[in-house]
Order: structure tokens, then C-alpha cells, then sequence
């Protein structure tokens, strides 16, 4: 194993705790807020933290990228940020974390389909063993047993497509672009949209809760670190390596998830496990020999 590698999978770890971390730090930014304010909140301070980045290099590079910086910003940040504080209002934040380990199974479908990736016939185990585990997360009651359909599992679906197109994008639109310029200058173009959301919904109202300055400071930390830092360090490993390694940073983040959500006494159940099962075996199936 040569350094290069060792390089790309302490990275890999390090944003695994990152964004394993995410889960429970949007649980709390909800605690005060409304879940479209904490997604456009996450934005907003990833926005102001890579804004002078943004500043630097954004006359060199608009002409030319632009929309593409437009669309990567709303596909992979802007849109999930939403939708997965949207899914927290109905999905624990452990369960949550863990069907974002699907991202990988979507970035290959979406790079198969749109992107002109290899799509390979051995490769369809690993996808039906993926989607096998999210349908039955999405049927786990709160006891534990099976039970009814839970719509906020759609949310997170969306939300690893959406990341699906966003990797291959990436790949695609900004192959030797360095990853800090390119990132500050997506959120960029979503910021402001973020910021004219939150004044024309009058999210400030919501600092009268009581834990409105916690959960300001949790939605805080999520977008300066786990949104800006953490997607230069992303984008910059998808260059090194692909959007499909890459993604694969989603096998490690729901054993982080998981332990933010025990600790915050959150439960898990025997079926929790099983599609757990099924999710990473999946994914394990699409990145084989890869």
C-alpha cells in the first residue's frame, strides 16, 4: 500500500467523523429551529466562512462555470441540507445517518445513467442488497417491529440522489479545478439564495426559544466544519481518487451517527440492524474491486 492510498484513507476516516457527527448536530439545531432554517442556516455560515475564497477567485472563473457552480451548489449542498433536516423530524438521527450510506449505490446509478460510467451487471447485488436494507428501515416502528411506511425516508433517498449527482459532477465538470476554489465558489452561488430564504421567512423569530443560541451554535458548527471544511476535503478526494471511492466515506459514517445517537438516548432495534446489514453489503457490492 503505497502512500498515496494510506493518504486517501485518513482522509476517508477524518470525514467519517465529520459528517457521522452531522446527524446529531442537526437533531439539535432543530431543537429551536424549523428543519428549512437549519438546512439554509448550514448554508448560510458554510457560505460566510469560504466567502473570502469565493471573492479571490470568482471573476477568473465565473464566465466559464458558473451554472455548473449554480448546479453543484444546489444539488449538493443547498437540497440535502434541507432535506435531511426535514427527514430528522421524523427519523431518529442514528437511522438517518445510516441511509446515507445509500450515496454510493445512487452515484453509481446516476453515474451509470447520466454520467457515462461503466455500469456493470455484477454490480446490480450490490444495488438490490442496498435498496433491500433501506425499504426495510423505512418500515421499522417505534417498537421495533415492522409497521408502517415512513415517508421520511423519501427525504433522505432524494438527498443521496441528489449527492449521487454531485459526485459525478465534481468528477465530470471540475476534474483538475483545485477543490477549495470550486467549492467556496458552489456555496457561493447558494448562499445568498440561503440568506434572502431566511430574512423572507423570518427565521429570526425563532431566536425567542429557549435553546435558540445552542442550537445556533450546534447549525453553526455543521456548516463551518462539517459543510465548508468538509467538502473541500471531499471534493479534493474525489479528484485523487472517484466520486464512487469517494462516497464510500458512507461506510464509516453511521458507526459515528450511531454513537452520537446512543449517547443522546436514542434506540436501536434488531430490524435497524438488518437493514444496516443489507445498506453496507450493498454498497461493499458496488465498490468491489473497484
Amino acid at each position: 500500500m503505497n502512500s498515496s492510498t494510506i493518504r486517501n484513507i485518513i482522509t476517508l476516516l477524518f470525514l467519517s467523523i465529520i459528517w457521522g457527527s452531522s446527524f446529531i448536530l442537526i437533531k439539535k439545531g432543530l431543537l429551536a429551529f424549523a428543519p428549512d432554517h437549519v438546512g439554509t442556516l448550514r448554508i448560510t455560515f458554510a457560505y460566510l466562512v469560504l466567502l473570502p475564497v469565493a471573492l479571490k477567485y470568482l471573476r477568473k472563473y465565473f464566465r466559464e462555470y458558473w451554472w455548473k457552480f449554480l448546479l453543484l451548489g444546489l444539488v449538493s449542498n443547498l437540497i440535502p441540507a434541507i432535506l435531511f433536516a426535514l427527514a430528522e423530524t421524523g427519523l431518529s438521527s442514528s437511522v438517518t445517518g445510516i441511509l446515507n450510506s445509500l450515496t454510493p449505490i445512487f452515484t453509481l446509478i446516476v453515474g451509470g445513467l447520466f454520467f457515462s460510467i461503466t455500469f456493470e451487471k455484477k454490480k446490480i447485488l450490490g444495488l438490490t442488497l442496498g435498496l433491500i436494507g433501506s425499504i426495510i428501515l423505512t418500515f421499522v416502528g417505534s417498537a421495533g417491529s415492522l409497521g408502517n411506511f415512513n415517508y421520511y425516508v423519501i427525504y433522505v433517498l432524494i438527498a443521496t440522489i441528489c449527492y449521487g449527482f454531485g459526485g459525478n459532477m465534481v468528477k465530470s465538470f471540475f476534474p483538475k479545478l483545485n477543490s477549495l476554489i470550486f467549492t467556496s465558489l458552489a456555496v457561493f452561488f447558494v448562499g445568498p439564495i440561503s440568506i434572502f430564504y431566511l430574512i423572507l421567512t423570518n427565521a429570526y423569530q425563532s431566536l425567542n426559544h429557549e435553546y435558540a443560541y445552542s442550537s445556533l451554535f450546534y447549525i453553526f458548527v455543521l456548516g463551518a466544519i462539517g459543510t465548508a471544511a468538509a467538502l473541500v476535503i471531499f471534493n479534493k478526494l474525489i479528484q485523487n481518487t472517484s466520486a464512487v471511492f469517494a462516497s464510500t466515506v458512507t461506510y464509516l459514517i453511521p458507526i459515528a451517527a450511531v454513537f452520537w445517537g446512543i449517547l443522546d438516548g436514542e434506540v436501536l432495534y434488531p430490524a435497524h440492524a438488518v437493514g444496516t446489514l443489507f445498506i453496507i453489503s450493498g454498497v461493499y457490492f458496488v465498490n468491489k474491486n473497484r
